[in-house]
């Protein structure tokens, strides 16, 4: 068995750049997981309140609540303005290529923006979702956030060393 690399024993990954930098007043996460474009998006209303967002992978159901479970009012029968800003993020976050391919969308050899993937999902006519995954999304965002106020270190966290290296026999 070959020796493992540092790298390759400790408790991290790699991770991808954004393809390009954003803001995150709006949408603070946004994430391509368990077969949906899903994301958390600030309310323009009320400081308060947050949106979570998702769209199915090759049907585009989509959904949009609050944290609380409250339907959006905006996404009676097609999407809202939320979800469009997700769309966006989403493509800001991991290029439009990325994006389409994640969803499903056919979009030949060419870079799409997100109001491209927006206009060929709207054409597919979507349905609204029946299935909620609002509280796993804002879950994850919350555990996402818990994280980014921890200190800087290289030391492995406890909860996240849960795949130890195997280690070659001595």
């Amino acid at each position: 068995m070959r020796a493992l690399s540092e790298w390759e024993e400790l408790s991290g990954m790699r991770v991808l750049p954004p393809a390009r930098p954003r803001k995150l007043a709006k949408v603070p996460f946004v994430e391509l997981a368990d077969g949906r474009l899903q994301g958390v998006v600030s309310s323009g209303s009320d400081i308060e309140r947050v949106y979570v967002s998702s769209i199915e992978a090759g049907d585009f159901a989509f959904a949009c609540s609050t944290n609380n479970n409250r339907p959006c009012g905006g996404a009676r029968g097609s999407f809202c303005n939320h979800i469009a800003a997700m769309v966006g993020e989403a493509v800001v976050q991991y290029g439009g290529r990325r994006v389409a391919r994640y969803l499903r969308i056919d979009v030949g050899t060419a870079a799409p923006d997100a109001a491209t993937i927006s206009s060929l999902m709207y054409d597919a006519r979507p349905s609204a979702s029946a299935a909620k995954p609002a509280a796993q999304v804002f879950s994850r965002f919350l555990r996402h956030l818990a994280y980014l106020e921890l200190e800087p270190t290289t030391e492995p966290l406890a909860e996240m060393h849960w795949f130890a290296p195997s280690r070659a026999a001595a």
